[in-house]
């Protein structure tokens, strides 16, 4: 697992709590930013997967 995959992964999960904790006091600013940290997660994750599966290819080819 490279760190950008990891920082997509702890970025998602952050943006879930922040968007349940909007939803909890009825803050819809929160829970909006809530869902961009985990957009913004899942691509960074993304983007480690590719990285990692260029990595492996690149060693094989």
């Amino acid at each position: 697992m490279n760190k950008n995959q990891i920082k997509g992964i702890v970025k998602d999960i952050a943006g879930k709590v922040q968007e349940k904790a909007g939803k909890l006091v009825g803050n819809e600013n929160l829970q909006v930013r809530g869902l961009g940290k985990q957009i913004s997660g899942t691509v960074e994750k993304i983007y480690g997967d590719a990285k990692a599966i260029f990595k492996g290819a690149s060693k094989h080819g």
